[in-house]
């Protein structure tokens, strides 16, 4: 079973839509293993958009990221990374497709409501720079026969 971080950023807290954009991983039949409410640092902000640094539209990120605090959460499942990526849709809320999280509930670059993990290698970087072991949970989940067929669990 694959791990996936997700990340509700702030616009989605302050325009109501984390429980149904986290029903919408619930109902795909995701595993919820993790979540909790933070409020990001620029030490946090710098290691996680490391990768943007050095570009002209960081520090406006960065300081959206901090005008609220953001969720961030962690969904398991088969193919995790692929499944939440393709429920996520494209990064610029204008681009992504309708009925997926971004193409219903934005129309930004940046105020894009959700992040998700693009790779196992990067899924397994950020879930341990957002979370400790403890705070990750290993349960049996009921309907997990009614998610996958018996040879995929």
């Amino acid at each position: 079973m694959e791990r996936s971080l997700i990340i509700f950023k702030p616009d989605a807290l302050n325009r109501g839509l984390v429980g149904t954009i986290l029903n919408r991983f619930e109902r795909k039949g995701l595993k919820l293993v993790g979540m909790k409410m933070i409020h990001l640092d620029d030490d946090l902000l710098c290691d996680h958009y490391s990768h943007h640094k050095e570009k002209p539209f960081f520090e406006r990120l960065a300081k959206f990221m901090k005008s609220a605090p953001s969720i961030v959460g962690v969904v398991e499942g088969n193919n995790a990374i692929s499944v939440v990526r393709d429920l996520v849709g494209e990064t610029k809320g204008y681009d992504a497709r309708a009925g997926t999280i971004r193409g219903d509930f934005s129309l930004s670059g940046q105020c894009n409501v959700i992040h998700a993990s693009d790779s196992v290698v990067s899924a397994d970087i950020e879930i341990v720079r957002f979370f400790k072991d403890h705070e990750l949970f290993d349960y049996e989940k009921v309907d997990l026969n009614y998610v996958y067929a018996e040879d995929e669990i």
